[in-house]
């Protein structure tokens, strides 16, 4: 039996995607080519022919004297749930997805931030969060070198960083930016690959920072929270629609976050009106299914953009109302389909909303 084949390919794809943010190539620098006279042939031999098409021109290049870091180059780190960077990204970035619990996005980056600056001893210089961004006091990102005595205290260097977050219109992906913006060492001057390296090192800490307290969150999530339950049923408007006990204010975020696991795409989230806007992709059933170990889970529903209207009943319950992109109420049957699959979702695969 072929058994080994998924696990082959799982762990070729994990290679493939592990190599991101690397920055700097200097491989094809002048200074590390050299070419030489051609070899000297005695007067009463022939020549060889050379082909003048691959002929270079002697030249020598003096070799940098300035010395270079062997270090490999740093990774920006996405070992929080739902964190991720782009391809080919040449800054310090990380983007994060607003994962199940998190009220505020942007507030739980700048609590990891928080917490990573008290872990270092140090704080915010300048506090500009109404602007997204934040600039730290003096600290050391390089730890010093072990040694006897004095060698235990020696500082390295110094940097202030400033962190910068951008968020999407929908607010459920917020991206986080470290930028050098003060560097003080008596031993080891700042150079442009230093400089990347401290960038990606101070944005590294902070991911690993959300990814604990995020940890502490989910344990607190476990203890207070249940399954959703779904019905069918039907809202104020005698429309079929999804029925829940729960809040229509926690059901706006939660249920999004669900809808997420099902191959939806969050466009967005009116919470003033409770409306989430979204886009169905009907997944392929494909040889990626029996390699993943679970198979493709199909929803009555086409390809497209739908409409989730989230609102209080008279019951003072919570109906989810859902429609197509040409804004028509889904028929009773399809919402009944689709209720017994998501039920199916949520008794497999032991989630909650």
């Amino acid at each position: 039996m072929q058994y080994w084949i998924p696990k082959a390919l799982t762990v070729g794809v994990i290679l493939g995607l592990s190599g991101c943010s690397v920055f700097i190539n200097d491989a094809h620098n002048e200074r590390n080519y050299r070419v030489n006279d051609a070899v000297k042939t005695p007067a009463q031999l022939e020549q060889p022919y050379q082909d003048p098409t691959f002929k270079m021109d002697v030249a020598t290049f003096n070799n940098d004297p300035e010395a270079k870091s062997f270090r490999p180059p740093q990774q920006v780190l996405t070992l929080a749930t739902g964190s991720w960077v782009e391809e080919n990204e040449t800054i310090a970035r990380v983007y994060f997805d607003k994962n199940d619990g998190i009220d505020d996005l942007n507030q739980f980056i700048w609590r990891a931030i928080d917490s990573v600056m008290v872990n270092r001893s140090t704080n915010i210089a300048l506090d500009e969060r109404e602007k997204g961004r934040v600039s730290t006091n003096w600290y050391s990102l390089i730890q010093p070198i072990e040694g006897w005595f004095w060698e235990d205290n020696k500082i390295v260097s110094e940097q202030k960083i400033k962190f910068v977050i951008e968020q999407k219109e929908h607010q459920r992906t917020a991206s986080l930016k470290a930028e050098l913006i003060d560097y003080r060492s008596d031993t080891q001057p700042l150079n442009a690959l230093l400089q990347q390296q401290l960038e990606v090192r101070a944005l590294n800490e902070v991911v690993a920072e959300f990814d604990y307290l995020y940890r502490l969150l989910q344990v607190e999530m476990r203890k207070q929270q249940g399954v959703l339950s779904l019905e069918i049923g039907f809202d104020d408007k005698g429309h079929a629609a999804l029925i829940t006990e729960q809040d229509h204010k926690i059901v706006i975020d939660r249920f999004a976050g669900f809808l997420e696991r099902v191959n939806f795409t969050i466009i967005k989230i009116d919470r003033e009106s409770g409306l989430i806007s979204v886009r169905y992709e009907k997944p392929d059933d494909s040889v990626w299914d029996s390699i993943w170990g679970d198979d493709a889970l199909l929803l009555p529903l086409e390809s497209g953009d739908y409409t989730v209207s989230v609102a209080k009943t008279k019951e003072v319950t919570t109906s989810l109302t859902w429609r197509d992109a040409a804004g028509d109420v889904l028929e009773p049957e399809v919402m009944t389909q689709l209720q017994q699959a998501l039920l199916v979702v949520l008794r497999d695969k032991g989630l909650t909303i």
